[in-house]
């Protein structure tokens, strides 16, 4: 993992030749899709169960950084998926070749409800070629959710806390970039039947979920992006309580096609590599001008830099998760 570079002619032919044949650009959903509900799985690239996922230097990128993206695949959030899939080009295109970052790696992943859904999480590995578009393509965008205004987003945040290892943290004390894009509450607590069954920890308490993310955020810059179109994009519970836990990275995004280009910008504020009005100028030289009004309002609340987020804590400070 980590080698390679992306390249747009062969994901725009590939694209192409999908569509000719009249093949859906997530094969993997599209096949489950076909089979009765018990045999719905998740890929086994992307299992999360006894695994580690790693961003690693190599001899391609030596200044690796690691970009996670996670969605909620419930409900009406399985269109952003697909408005990813549809955009890699411009992310990777205005994160590399604009010098927002020298060597990024992604990583896609889907948040489900570990309550209700067959496959409540998946997470892929760090890619710098195109086989983040095959990963991404894998999600199965499973739309259920268990209907109580709550997803299991902080079991995916517990993945990232404890099972990534990154390069860019050990060698140099760099942190990764985390996108949560979701319309939901966190669960009250991570059961910890949830973290045996699906990521294979042996844990016997609940934890709770503010702990969890203070954990991650010492390696992390831990953003939630709420998308509008969404059930709950006007519910001042769901800020609330993401504010709560993110502070100011708590995003809300008035069109969610603009997605990828917000994740873009974001990264290229926290690098200090432009400012507010230099980032919606490269968006649109690459095409995404019509974006950059719903990116400049989302961004308003990062001001024009110094981003602090409430559940920061101190530097190599002791392991913060609480147990209940």
């Amino acid at each position: 993992m980590g080698y390679g570079h992306w390249d747009d002619n062969a994901y725009a032919a590939a694209k192409t030749f999908r569509a000719a044949k009249g093949q859906d650009d997530f094969g993997y959903t599209a096949d489950l899709r076909g089979r009765p509900a018990r045999e719905w799985k998740v890929a086994p690239a992307l299992d999360p169960k006894n695994v580690i996922r790693e961003c690693r230097d190599s001899a391609d990128h030596d200044d690796s950084t690691p970009i996670a993206v996670l969605f909620d695949v419930t409900g009406s959030m399985r269109r952003v998926p697909r408005i990813m899939q549809g955009k890699l080009g411009k992310l990777h295109g205005l994160v590399k070749r604009r010098g927002y970052l020298a060597d990024p790696q992604v990583l896609f992943g889907a948040i489900g409800d570990a309550d209700s859904d067959r496959v409540p999480l998946q997470v892929g590995q760090f890619e710098s070629d195109n086989r983040m578009d095959e990963q991404l393509r894998t999600i199965f965008l499973e739309g259920g959710g268990g209907g109580q205004k709550s997803e299991s987003y902080e079991l995916a945040a517990y993945f990232m806390a404890r099972h990534v290892v990154t390069d860019a943290w050990q060698k140099r004390g760099r942190k990764g970039y985390l996108f949560i894009i979701g319309d939901e509450l966190n669960k009250p607590s991570l059961r910890a039947k949830h973290v045996r069954r699906i990521i294979g920890d042996d844990v016997h308490q609940d934890i709770d979920p503010a702990s969890v993310y203070r954990e991650l955020a010492r390696k992390w810059h831990v953003y939630y992006v709420l998308p509008n179109q969404s059930s709950y994009f006007n519910d001042p519970e769901i800020g609330e309580h993401w504010s709560g836990l993110l502070g100011q990275n708590f995003l809300k995004l008035d069109d969610p096609g603009a997605v990828c280009e917000l994740i873009a910008a974001t990264i290229g504020l926290e690098e200090q590599v432009v400012d507010v009005d230099q980032a919606l100028a490269d968006l649109a030289d690459v095409g995404s001008a019509a974006e950059g009004e719903a990116v400049g309002k989302a961004l308003t609340r990062l001001g024009a830099r110094s981003v602090v987020t409430s559940a920061v804590p101190d530097a190599g400070g002791p392991d913060d998760v609480v147990l209940r």
